[in-house]
């Protein structure tokens, strides 16, 4: 199969997969999609896509086991523990501050498989705001999109191995044991919902104040994740949280999220500013906060001394869009009306006197003002005019909200400064060497700044590449438990076969008649006690060989004919008396019984003989 055809036919697998079961996959990263799908076409033996589409059809049964085996339910109670310690120490004490008593408070587990990290979260709430408010106020929601994990997750039954990492407190607390398994205290259970839900095409999960989703983005593309983070800003309240696992970042989605604990991936939504107000709404104040004072409203004295003020400035928010700009820029820079509520980087305004977004990626890194001095920048008559530009943060308590941008026409201390350097050709010549370095600094930083954005290209492309092997190793541990699990059932096999061996042998040698087995090719099999006792050879001596070759007193090659004939299946019993001379010499009759030893089916698989001495 070319590669061509064979990723054909993989696409009209997922849209089989889609258009009958409404799981839709095309979110999710191609290399793991094939992993998972070919292991699972091994295990029924089909080796292409095409087949596997008719096996489906067919066998109604297997897309359960397909989806098992995709969607990979690897999870624990506490996994990874520090995460969690500083969750209930630091994150789920805020939400509650913030909360007013009987307020709702709202969590959603996105990916939860089996429930293990909904249960967790659910006995981190409890042990912060109690058992009682923790029935009143909290509501979880879990969900997941393979139904028969979610299934589990609603019986909230753990075997002893399952809750190995539950601290044995919280065990005994939250946890009612029946016969070897462990169930979930009922009561909180009711503050508990799960339901199946596909983070790709269903509406989010609103108005939650944590949003833990771990391990789960790994498994899904570029798109997908943008996809999946954007439905999550919306979820969360504007104080919300966003809880990831240890191998998931979000450098592409960082407008969208900030850091609060990079270590541990908690972050904190960015809240969205609004980009229509008009120019005149210069102020975060509500007019409902605001009294009037003598007839005139306090916020319409702002917005005519921002807009009436000599020094250009503008207010570009947290999302890059142009929000704000007064009278003197919008003559000093041509903008147009038009131009407000429009991205930055699309305005000439953004390189044009200087390269405003390597600046303002700094004041939002830093925090803290930046100043530029003596940038040249013409009129429209064609004077030159020299600025000093300002960008200063915006933040309220608690979220950075953008930068205003400051343009101070220093021209004429510029032109004084020009004349005084004219008069000395000296302090001329060290101002153009100064210049030329200022332009050197300002070429230098912008291939910084080239060379940072590619550094955070080659960032996420390893973050890409970790997540890979992140899911690889999830689905290494979950083969590894199958084989666990696989090795439990051979150990009790092992140790019932070897019960029936010494059974066996137990049988055997309390049989007081000789017993000889031999197979298809008279090579013996079985020689038990009465027979060594008989002729003088132990079992060791005699395993392996010829039965007609041994050196024993009974004439053997008397035996051949009834053995061929047991075998042939001629007969199913033969019976012949021989003379002998046992180990000590003294001669004896034999009766040999042969019989054949049936194996699988019909086939003979050998010969029995019981020997017994008859007279001396």
């Amino acid at each position: 199969m070319n590669k061509h055809n064979s990723t054909a036919e993989f696409e009209a697998l997922l849209y089989y997969l889609n258009e009958s079961r409404r799981f839709d996959f095309s979110g999710y990263k191609p290399t793991t999609l094939i992993r998972r799908i070919t292991k699972r076409m091994n295990s029924v033996g089909i080796d292409n896509y095409k087949d596997y589409i008719d096996y489906l059809e067919v066998h109604p049964d297997e897309f359960n086991h397909l989806f098992n085996t995709i969607l990979i339910n690897v999870t624990a109670f506490f996994r990874d523990r520090p995460a969690w310690d500083y969750l209930s120490s630091e994150i789920v004490p805020q939400i509650i501050a913030r909360k007013e008593p009987g307020e709702p408070i709202r969590f959603w587990s996105a990916g939860c498989a089996s429930g293990e990290e909904t249960y967790t979260l659910a006995m981190v709430i409890a042990e912060n705001i109690g058992i009682e408010a923790f029935k009143q106020q909290v509501k979880i929601f879990g969900t997941d999109m393979d139904e028969e994990a979610l299934n589990q997750s609603r019986q909230a039954n753990y075997t002893q191995k399952d809750i190995a990492d539950v601290p044995p407190h919280l065990v005994e607390k939250y946890f009612d044991q029946q016969d070897t398994r462990y169930v979930f205290n009922k009561e909180l259970r009711r503050s508990i919902i799960f339901g199946r839900h596909n983070l790709i095409k269903d509406a989010p999960i609103a108005r939650v104040d944590l949003l833990i989703c771990r391990n789960t983005l790994m498994y899904f593309n570029n798109e997908g994740q943008q996809k999946i983070t954007d439905r999550f800003h919306f979820a969360l309240n504007d104080t919300g949280f966003l809880f990831l696992g240890k191998a998931e970042m979000l450098f592409s989605r960082s407008n969208k999220f900030i850091p609060v604990d990079l270590k541990r991936r908690i972050f904190s939504k960015v809240q969205a500013l609004d980009s229509r107000r008009s120019s005149t709404s210069t102020t975060a104040v509500t007019k409902k906060n605001m009294e009037r004072q003598d007839g005139i409203e306090p916020t319409h004295l702002y917005e005519i001394a921002f807009n009436i003020d000599p020094v250009a400035q503008i207010v570009v928010n947290i999302n890059g869009y142009l929000a704000v700009a007064n009278q003197s820029a919008c003559k000093l820079f041509g903008l147009k009306p038009s131009d407000l509520g429009r991205p930055l980087q699309d305005l000439e305004l953004s390189y044009r006197p200087v390269e405003l977004r390597s600046l303002m990626q700094q004041v939002y890194e830093f925090r803290r003002t930046i100043t530029i001095n003596e940038v040249e920048w013409p009129t429209i008559s064609g004077e030159p005019r020299c600025l000093d530009i300002q960008l200063i943060p915006m933040s309220d308590a608690n979220n950075l909200l953008g930068v205003k941008i400051l343009f101070i026409d220093v021209t004429r201390y510029k032109n004084l400064q020009e004349q005084l350097q004219h008069s000395n050709q000296e302090l001329e010549s060290a101002y153009e060497e100064l210049q030329s370095a200022n332009e050197e600094l300002e070429t230098t930083n912008e291939e910084l700044q080239s060379a940072n954005e590619e550094l955070e290209t080659t960032n996420e492309e390893l973050q890409s590449s970790n997540e890979e092997l992140e899911t690889t190793n999830e689905e290494l541990q979950s083969t590894n438990e199958e084989l666990q699990a696989l090795n439990q059932e051979l150990h009790q096999r092992t140790t019932q076969l070897n019960q029936v061996n010494v059974f066996l042998e137990s049988i055997l040698a309390s049989v007081r008649i000789g017993v000889v087995v031999v197979d298809q090719e008279l090579q013996v099999q079985i020689w038990n006690h009465k027979v060594e006792d008989m002729w003088g050879l132990r079992f060791e001596e005699v395993e392996g060989k010829h039965f007609l070759n041994l050196d024993i007193g009974l004439p053997v090659e008397q035996l051949r004919q009834p053995i061929r004939t047991c075998l042939a299946k001629d007969s199913n019993h033969q019976e012949v008396t021989l003379e002998a001379i046992n180990r000590r010499g003294r001669s004896i009759v034999c009766k040999i019984a042969a019989t054949p030893l049936m194996g699988k089916g019909i086939n003979i698989g050998g010969v029995i003989m019981l020997i017994e001495e008859v007279s001396s």
